[in-house]
This record gives structure tokens, sequence and C-alpha cells, in this order.
């Protein structure tokens, strides 16, 4: 994809933008220390904070290895969350996805990021095809809106 293309979005983003960027895999240290800036500075602390910044990390590195070399992250605060998206341009998921998906075996060596992703968050939504995958995440802070 390129710098002005319009990337897919699972729904509405709020307009209250912490962050958006495009990135490639040089990108992603630099980015997850942004991510958690933003997450900080929106209201999630602690283990929410530590959590949230992990599932990110993981939507990234997925979105390079597996969706095509780059990607789109935004993040956004909307009604006491802090909201991230993660787009890529790859061919999308292979298989549909089970809406209980089971933890992944220890001896299992790949597999883990999307699990992660929705087992450290609040809110997980994935959408995938042929144009590519998107997934968003929240986390609520422990901040009043």
């Amino acid at each position: 994809m390129r710098e002005d293309q319009a990337w897919p979005t699972v729904e509405v983003i709020s307009t209250e933008v912490l962050l958006s960027e495009t990135f490639d895999r040089n990108a992603i240290t630099a980015l997850r220390h942004s991510v958690t800036s933003c997450a900080g500075a929106a209201g999630l602390a602690g283990d929410r904070l530590d959590d949230f910044v992990v599932a990110v990390n993981e939507l990234l590195t997925n979105a390079v290895r597996h969706g095509g070399g780059i990607g789109r992250v935004t993040m956004w605060a909307q009604d006491g969350e802090v909201v991230c998206e993660v787009s890529d341009s790859g061919r999308g998921l292979p298989a549909a996805r089970p809406e209980t998906v089971p933890r992944p075996t220890a001896d299992t060596p790949g597999g883990w990021g999307l699990w992660l992703a929705e087992e450290l968050t609040d809110t997980f939504r994935l959408t995938t095809g042929d144009a590519g995958t998107t997934v968003r995440v929240s986390s609520r802070s422990l901040r009043k809106p």
C-alpha cells in the first residue's frame, strides 16, 4: 500500500487521535515506545498499560510478518478507553477464526500474537479479507473520561 492509500478500518475512528502512522519492521521498536507514551497519557497505567503495549506490539509484528511487510496503526481515546487499530495489506487470514480461540500449546512456535492481543485487552475485533487484515483492540482507562 502507498502512504496516501486508504487503509481499511473496522468502523469509524474517533476524532481524538493520539497516534497515526504507517510502519514497517524498522519502525516497530520506536512505535512501541510511542504507543506506551500515548496510552499512558490517555490514562492507562501499571499492568493495564503493560498489557495493552504487549497486545499492540503483537499486532504490529503480525502486520509486518504476515501482512505484506507494512502496516498502519491508529490510536485514540474514546469514552474512557484507549483504542488501537492495526491494519495490513496482506492476503488476509487463510481460514475463518473461531469465535473462541483456544490458547496455543506451550510448544507451539507461533500463533500466539492474536491470542495474546485478545487476552490482554478488553475488546478485540478482527476483519480480514483479500485486501488485508485489521484488528481493533481497546482497554479501559482507570481515569474517568
